[in-house]
């Protein structure tokens, strides 16, 4: 847990924090070079004071209670305590401080507990200072500060029909996320056309083949495909609709 601050301090522009001054802002992701970056970004954002670095969000919690910061820039996937699970103690204990969510991953299963667990802002690490200031703002103005994926993805969420029927339980416990991921590999698609059908990440789409490895016994793709006709979870081509 580090203090470091930045050049960004109250004279740095119009600031718009609890005091009136700059807003003051800790970051936490596990990554070294992710979080200083985050860090030497902040500091050349207007109205931006950062007042602490955590590695995980244990250290998050602890520095929100020690420096009492406006907004908490927060990854989720950290080792110890993570970003959905800190936002929540940190909602529950210190709900004048906003988090905002700032990570790789875009997915359903990582995005809904994240905002349930308290997080007003998300956005993935490709956004640019300009955004990352707009959510910051919009997070303490009362307003959410969501990247317009994330905007699309709850418009999405929320247009869709209420299911009819009872949830299909795929094999070997399966996720329904996995199975629609297994059934676009047995389809012959690439990771990078997965993640653009299924609006997630590639590193997501890495893991969830993973996880299909893993609770299959596939050791690669092809065993994985095989597995998918065997069960139902693709229809091998050529094959007859009945």
């Amino acid at each position: 847990m580090t203090g470091e601050g930045t050049g960004g301090g109250p004279g740095a522009g119009a600031g718009t924090g609890a005091a009136g001054g700059a807003i003051r802002v800790v970051v936490a992701d596990d990554q070294a070079v992710v979080r200083e970056g985050i860090v030497m970004l902040l500091g050349l954002l207007p109205g931006v004071e950062v007042v602490g670095a955590a590695r995980d969000g244990e250290e998050a919690v602890a520095l929100v209670a020690e420096v009492s910061p406006d907004v908490v820039l927060m990854d989720l996937r950290m080792p110890r305590c993570d970003g959905a699970e800190a936002t929540r103690r940190i909602r529950a204990a210190y709900p004048r401080t906003q988090v905002v969510i700032l990570t790789t991953y875009a997915d359903d299963d990582s995005l809904f507990p994240a905002l349930q667990a308290g997080a007003r802002g998300y956005l993935t690490k490709d956004a640019g200072g300009d955004e990352i200031l707009r959510a910051i703002q919009d997070v303490l103005a009362g307003q959410a500060g969501l990247a317009p994926s994330i905007q699309r993805r709850l418009l999405e969420r929320v247009m869709e029909p209420p299911p009819t029927a009872a949830p299909v339980v795929l094999p070997d416990g399966l996720t329904g996320r996995e199975g629609e991921v297994l059934g676009l590999v047995a389809e012959g698609l690439s990771n990078p056309e997965i993640s653009r059908a299924l609006h997630i990440s590639t590193a997501t789409v890495k893991t969830h083949i993973n996880n299909i490895f893993a609770k299959t016994g596939a050791r690669d793709r092809a065993q994985a495909v095989r597995y998918a006709y065997q069960h139902g979870l693709a229809r091998p081509p050529g094959s007859a609709i009945t």
